[in-house]
């Protein structure tokens, strides 16, 4: 199976869904991530140094990475061009489950934006008709899931997926990235949530994601699992 995760910046994947595409690697699907930006506006690292942080992060996890040029850290825009940029890029992957920031609005507006490029791009890479998309094959993905990167408060995530199994390669993948970890309580943070959202699903550390759509079963016995610790 083709898995395809999007991030605003260098960072986002590896602090927000790594440790479920590290898993997805192990099982042996490929999984592609894609960056629309370099970190330009950050106040620690150069984007030349905030790539090669990211391109060793991404071979750690068992990842391909590529990086697209939307203007720029802090200037990605939500418009039908870019939406279409990347719809390119799913008909060129072919993914059957992609991954994108939650596009409810936080502190980095950068996040909202690519949330929601990525989930009009999941629709516009199934149109045959549009001009800009000629020449590579219509694709129709089957899920489109959201990961939190910064808010972890509120209410439960709609999918929890066990990690616990993969929490020190998790831990060794977001130091890759020093030039954001070396200062910043980062990776204790994200740990933390994950430690939490396992006790409270009755699994020692978990990832939570939003769901698009609804999740299709063929039987209601396909649920083996339980997120209720009481």
């Amino acid at each position: 199976m083709n898995l395809l995760a999007v991030g605003a910046h260098p960072d986002d994947i590896e602090f927000g869904c790594a440790p479920v595409l590290i898993q997805e690697a192990r099982k042996g699907n490929t999984v592609q991530m894609l960056v629309l930006s370099r970190g330009e506006a950050g106040s620690a690292g150069t984007p030349e140094m905030r790539e090669q942080e990211a391109r060793s992060a991404a071979a750690r996890m068992g990842a391909a990475i590529g990086f697209l040029d939307f203007g720029g850290d802090c200037h990605l825009e939500y418009r039908p061009a870019n939406s279409l940029r990347l719809a390119q890029e799913i008909r060129h992957h072919r993914p059957a489950i992609v991954l994108a920031p939650h596009p409810e609005e936080n502190q980095h507006p950068d996040h909202s934006v690519a949330g929601r490029l990525v989930r009009d791009a999941c629709r516009l890479a199934r149109y045959g008709g549009l001009a800009e998309l000629r020449g590579l094959p219509v694709h129709t993905i089957d899920n489109l899931f959201f990961y939190n990167i910064t808010r972890h408060a509120g209410a439960l995530p709609d999918i929890v997926i066990g990690i616990a199994a993969v929490m020190e390669e998790w831990e060794a993948v977001m130091r890759c990235h020093q030039s954001q970890v070396h200062s910043l309580g980062y990776i204790e943070l994200q740990k933390s949530a994950a430690r939490l959202l396992g006790l409270a699903t009755g699994t020692g550390y978990a990832a939570g994601l939003y769901v698009n759509d609804p999740v299709r079963l063929e039987s209601l016995s396909d649920l083996v699992l339980s997120a209720r610790s009481f």
